[in-house]
C-alpha cells in the first residue's frame, strides 16, 4: 500500500500541497502578532515586508528557465526545502532586516513550489477530474492548516513556547518532508513535453487579466485584513489562531463542494459568485466597527477564495497542454505584479485611511466581476472568451 503511494502522481500532489501549507500557515498566522509584539513594526514596515515576500512571486517566470536544467518534480523538492529553511530560521532574526531576508528565502521556496504544484496538477489531472481533485486538495490543505493552528495554540497557550521555536518546528517539518519525498517518490515522466520558453499568448488574455486582479485583491486580504483585526480591535495571537482554525474547518467542508459546483455550473457562474461576494466583503471591511462582524467578514473572505479553483480549471480548458508549465509560471508573475508594489503603496494609504484600502479592494473585485461575463459557458481551445467564435474545420 505504502509502496503504491510513492508511485502515485496524485499522492505527490497532496504531499507537496500539505507540506507547503503546514509551514506557510504557521509563518502567516504568527506574522502579524510577531512583527508587532517582537519586532515593533508599523503599517509601513509590514507593507515593505509583504512586498518583499511577493518579489519571488513576481519572478515566478524564472521557473521556466530553471526547468531547462532541473526537472519540474526535482525542482519542487528543492523548493520545499527552501520554504522549510526560511520558516525555520524566521524567529531567530526579530529585526526589520532579519525578517526581510528570511522572508525572501521562505518566499522563493513557497512561490516556486506553488507554481510547480499548479503546473503539475494541470498536467497530471484530467479536465474531468481536475475540479473535484483540486477541491479535495484544497480541503486537505485546510485540514493541514487546521492541524497547524491547533499545534500552535497548544504550544503557545499551554506551554508558552517562544515564537522562534514554533517557527523552527514548522519549518523543520517541511524541510524534512522535502528531503524524504525526494528520496521516496518515483520520478514521473512528462506525458507532454513542456515548452522551455516563456509563453504569453493573446488567446489567454482574459485569464491573465483576471489573474492580475486576483493577485491585487488577495494582497489586500492577506496583508490588511488580519492587520486590521490586530491593530484596530487588539485581537491577540490566541484568538487569531482560533479564527484561522474556524476558517480551516469551513474550507474543509466547502472546498470539495465548490469543486462539484464548478463541475455542475461551470467556471463562469462560480467566478461571478466569488467576485460579488468579495465586493460585499471589502465594502463591509471599510466601515466595520464591531469585532464579531469583523470576525465574520474574515471567515467569509477566506471561504470565497476557495472559489479561485475555477480560474485554474478555466485555464486548463483553454490552454494547449504543452503551454501549461510555462503559462503557469507567467501567470504567477502576473498575479504578483500588483503584489510587489501594492502592499507598500496601500501601507502608506493605511496610515491615512483604513477604509480607503478596502474600498480599493472592492473596486478591483467589481472590475473582475465585469470581466467574468466574457468567460464562455463551455470554455475550450478556440473558445477562450465570448468574443471569440469557435474555429470551424473547413473539411468537416
Amino acid at each position: 500500500m505504502i509502496k503504491n503511494i510513492f508511485k502515485s502522481r496524485e499522492a505527490l500532489l497532496y504531499v507537496m500541497s500539505i507540506s507547503m501549507v503546514f509551514s506557510f500557515s504557521a509563518w502567516m498566522s504568527l506574522l502579524n502578532n510577531f512583527v508587532i509584539e517582537v519586532a515593533s513594526f508599523d503599517g509601513s514596515q509590514i507593507g515593505i515586508l509583504q512586498s518583499l515576500r511577493e518579489i519571488p512571486g513576481f519572478l515566478a517566470f524564472t521557473v521556466v528557465l530553471a526547468i531547462i536544467f532541473v526537472a519540474q518534480q526535482r525542482l519542487a523538492y528543492i523548493s520545499m526545502i527552501l520554504l522549510g529553511l526560511g520558516v525555520m530560521v524566521t524567529g531567530y532574526f526579530p529585526s526589520a532586516i532579519g525578517l526581510y531576508i528570511t522572508t525572501v528565502i521562505m518566499s522563493i521556496g513557497f512561490h516556486y513550489l506553488e507554481t510547480l504544484n499548479q503546473s503539475l496538477s494541470l498536467q497530471w489531472l484530467s479536465k474531468e477530474k481536475a475540479p473535484i481533485v483540486l477541491g479535495k486538495i484544497t480541503a486537505a490543505k485546510s485540514f493541514t492548516a487546521l492541524l497547524a493552528f491547533m499545534i500552535i495554540y497548544i504550544m503557545m497557550k499551554f506551554y508558552s513556547v517562544e515564537y522562534k521555536y514554533v517557527y523552527a518546528f514548522f519549518g523543520g517539518i517541511t524541510l524534512l518532508t522535502g528531503i524524504l519525498a525526494w528520496i521516496g517518490f518515483e520520478h514521473f515522466k512528462d506525458e507532454v513535453v513542456q515548452e522551455k520558453k516563456l509563453v504569453l499568448k493573446k488567446e489567454y488574455w482574459l485569464f491573465y487579466v483576471l489573474t492580475f486582479f486576483a493577485g491585487a485583491r488577495r494582497q489586500i486580504f492577506v496583508v490588511f485584513a488580519g492587520f486590521l483585526l490586530v491593530e484596530k480591535f487588539g485581537v491577540d495571537i490566541h484568538n487569531m489562531v482560533v479564527l484561522l482554525f474556524v476558517n480551516s474547518i469551513l474550507t474543509i467542508y466547502f472546498a470539495p463542494k465548490i469543486g462539484k459546483f464548478i463541475t455542475r455550473f461551470g467556471e463562469r457562474v462560480t467566478l461571478k459568485v466569488e467576485y460579488i461576494g468579495l465586493m460585499l466583503v471589502f465594502i463591509s471591511y471599510a466601515f466595520v466597527d464591531n469585532l464579531y462582524f469583523a470576525y465574520f467578514l474574515f471567515v467569509i473572505d477566506h471561504v470565497l477564495f476557495a472559489m479561485a479553483i475555477a480560474l485554474k480549471t478555466y485555464f486548463q480548458k483553454i490552454a494547449d497542454p504543452k503551454d501549461i508549465a510555462s503559462a503557469s509560471a507567467v501567470s504567477f508573475t502576473i498575479n504578483h505584479i500588483a503584489a510587489v508594489f501594492l502592499p507598500v503603496l496601500l501601507g502608506l494609504v493605511w496610515l491615512y485611511s483604513h477604509s480607503l484600502v478596502f474600498i480599493i479592494g472592492a473596486s478591483i473585485a467589481f472590475l473582475s466581476f465585469a470581466l467574468s461575463f466574457l468567460i464562455p459557458e463551455h470554455p475550450e481551445q478556440g473558445v477562450e472568451t465570448t468574443l471569440k467564435a469557435k474555429r470551424v474545420n473547413p473539411l468537416s
